[in-house]
């Protein structure tokens, strides 16, 4: 944890908050921090800043807090990810965040088993949790958007279309398809497939939405590692 976030709920005053969860746990077992000690926090979709620990205790902690940084740019992406299986889902999910994506539509797809929408790690507050967790890694405080869409074709032929406007539609696929691009400055719509790939129908209808398929050459990768891969190349 490189950045303290701090929830509403911890506040008491505009410039005091009280920490008693796994932060709390955090503070003393890793940071080992003791009273007078400045520590970095930022407030969830607000300023970055640094705090001073005022009291700890078994229970709980205090902290004097000051905010005057803004949290890191985002990239200019908007992520369509089929859904991973569940445990990978967790680890996407903090990768995204700590990567500094706003915007990931979870995606259905022919290869995605029925099962992973079960998932108790699709609930809004299990989602939450993992993008927090990338949040502190990257010393970040704003939560990217999630968006699930469960029916591959409706969004793709009726959504997709006005969402990638204006942006460079690119679809990671293994193939005979040209070299994804490197260090690019312009606003990308990426489709990223699940294990095995989209079908050939999937990417053809993600093609008539204005996505062209790019590679990263021959190996096949894992979903987790495909999307650091290619956001580090495009970006």
């Amino acid at each position: 944890m490189n950045l303290l976030l701090l929830e509403e709920a911890d506040f008491i005053a505009a410039d005091r908050v009280v920490l008693r969860d796994r932060r709390l746990v955090h503070m003393q077992d890793v940071h080992r921090a003791a009273v007078g000690d400045s520590l970095r926090v930022g407030r969830i979709g607000g300023l970055m800043g640094n705090a001073q620990l005022l009291r700890l205790d078994a229970g709980e902690a205090e902290l004097h807090v000051s905010f005057d940084q803004p949290p890191p740019a985002k990239l200019p992406l908007t992520l369509l990810l089929a859904l991973p299986r569940p445990k990978m889902l967790r680890r996407v999910l903090q990768t995204v965040a700590a990567m500094g994506v706003p915007k990931v539509v979870l995606l259905n797809s022919y290869r995605v088993e029925k099962s992973f929408w079960q998932t108790p790690f699709l609930e809004p507050e299990a989602i939450r949790e993992q993008l927090i967790l990338g949040l502190e890694q990257a010393r970040d405080t704003v939560l990217p958007e999630i968006i699930i869409e469960k029916r591959f074709k409706p969004f793709v032929e009726d959504r997709l279309p006005a969402m990638a406007e204006g942006t460079l539609g690119l679809i990671g696929h293994p193939g005979d398809y040209p070299a994804c691009p490197r260090g690019l400055d312009e606003p990308v719509t990426l489709a990223i497939g699940p294990e095995g790939g989209w079908i050939p129908y999937e990417v053809d209808l993600l093609a008539k939405a204005g996505l062209q398929p790019v590679q990263l050459g021959a190996r096949i990768l894992r979903v987790e590692t495909a999307v650091t891969a290619l956001l580090a190349r495009l970006f």
